[in-house]
């Protein structure tokens, strides 16, 4: 006797099996729009803090300070959310992320001195540092195998979109209306999010799995990315969750992951530290040279701000068609031709703006590939602790960067210098890159796609 019946499969299976939908693309570009608010927030730093000195005679001193403690509340936020993410979901994470960091951005714009926008800037980075790990988090765990580190890059651009929409709305509101505006502008924008979220984004079947749901609730989520599909087929054993599950810092710190878990916070601390020393020094360091102006200076950051989102678009569906290793190595390898190219011709003009186009190609790309990297590395049950702590570490790079820029400044080091010095993290970064390549063909990794397996579990990708 035969039957027709469909094999049985774990919910992380189904999902990896489904090919890409209308409803799937719907959580990535929602997830792409929720990183356009970390974006936004770059906007603050670079048009709103000056205006603090002009209008409230605010002194340098105090800037810092502020700058210094949100950095720290972005870092403490981020830190937190993950773990937060991985036990009680992602999606209560997420919204709560948006509406702090909205809200509270919104009441710096209504702020009448400097005690309460620092108080209210904090909260909002608080916000701001929760959402970016969860919504990579989130976007990985509802996509198919085949196109989730595609997808999870293409998310991530939205940050880099988000710097763009930013520097518009502020040439475009602070002549006008003046910077409280665009405070509230930029605070409010993200609010509008969160109804399509709650509606339109269902919880991941991992999180719900693994608190014990109901079957009937974790199939209704399913049925968020197959409507019309019978889901009966989709099984698992209920009797490998019911025990205490293992902390998902346990798991991020674990043997089986304590080496890419450093080679992946390494890399994240040299990536955004060279992007960040990059951005913040350059118009200094080509001062410096005296062939070229301030304004030419402005003009070669905005040249590397562009290449970056075109990077960061291009690299997304350049993971659908190669391996992620070796499109990250291929990254790091024309950054190096980058700054060698920069240091050799950066008082030139026109060969300044052509290698900053190329460094902006390279370095966001690379970030964004190192977010879809770490997005799979580890199990869906710790995936958003894997992702939060990998970017806290990377938010310790732009201190450390904006630390070591600041002495080789006061040392008198040229533009060219500072370039060629930076080939030295990447090339750390290449050898990372291949340990991390070599690692994921160790014997502990899965295959890519594994084949369905009755009331299987999920399990993580690896590397």
């Amino acid at each position: 006797m035969t039957t027709d019946a469909p094999a049985h499969l774990s919910p992380q299976e189904f999902i990896d099996q489904r090919p890409m939908s209308r409803r799937h693309w719907r959580i990535v570009v929602l997830g792409l729009l929720m990183m356009v608010a970390d974006g936004l927030d770059s906007t603050i730093a670079a048009f709103v803090y000056p205006r603090l000195e002009d209008d409230w005679g605010t002194d340098v001193r105090t800037v810092t300070v502020i700058v210094t403690l949100s950095v720290l509340a972005m870092t403490i936020g981020g830190a937190t959310a993950g773990p937060l993410a991985d036990r009680y979901g992602r999606k209560g994470v997420i919204v709560t992320g948006i509406a702090v960091f909205g809200l509270g951005t919104a009441c710096m714009g209504i702020t009448q001195n400097v005690g309460a926008f620092a108080a209210t800037r904090i909260v909002s980075c608080l916000g701001l540092g929760a959402i970016l790990p969860t919504v990579m988090a989130l976007v990985a765990d509802w996509t198919p195998a085949k196109r989730r580190v595609q997808m999870v890059a293409l998310a991530f651009a939205g940050v880099t979109a988000g710097i763009t929409v930013g520097g518009v709305l502020a040439s475009t509101l602070i002549p006008v209306f003046g910077w409280p505006t665009l405070l509230v502008v930029t605070g409010l924008a993200p609010l509008l999010l969160i109804p399509a979220v709650v509606r339109y984004v269902p919880e991941s079947v991992g999180v719900l799995i693994t608190r014990g749901r109901p079957a009937a609730e974790i199939h209704k989520a399913l049925s968020v990315i197959a409507p019309d599909q019978d889901l009966s087929h989709v099984v698992w054993d209920e009797t490998t969750v019911q025990r205490r599950p293992q902390r998902p810092a346990r798991v991020v710190m674990s043997r089986e992951f304590k080496r890419i878990t450093f080679l992946l916070w390494m890399s994240f601390f040299l990536a955004q530290g060279m992007t960040a020393l990059i951005i913040t020094y350059m118009p200094l360091l080509v001062e410096q040279t005296g062939s070229l102006t301030s304004s030419q200076a402005a003009v070669a950051v905005a040249v590397f701000g562009w290449g970056g989102l075109t990077g960061q678009l291009s690299v997304s569906f350049a993971l659908k068609r190669f391996d992620r290793f070796q499109v990250l190595s291929a990254l790091w390898a024309l950054s190096i031709i980058g700054f060698v190219a920069a240091a050799l011709w950066a008082a030139q003009f026109a060969a300044l703006l052509a290698v900053a186009f190329l460094l902006g190609l390279c370095l966001p790309a690379a970030n964004s590939a190192l977010q879809a990297i770490t997005a799979v590395a580890y199990p869906p049950a710790a995936r958003a602790t894997g992702v939060s702590w990998a970017n806290t570490a990377g938010k310790l790079g732009p201190i450390a960067s904006g630390l070591t820029g600041g002495l080789m400044v006061d040392a008198g080091w040229t533009l060219g210098t500072v370039l060629l010095i930076l080939v030295v993290p990447v090339g750390i970064c290449i050898v990372a890159t291949l340990a991390l390549r070599a690692r994921s063909r160790g014997p502990q990794a899965e295959p890519p796609h594994p084949e369905p397996q009755p009331l299987a579990t999920p399990a993580s990708e690896h590397v």
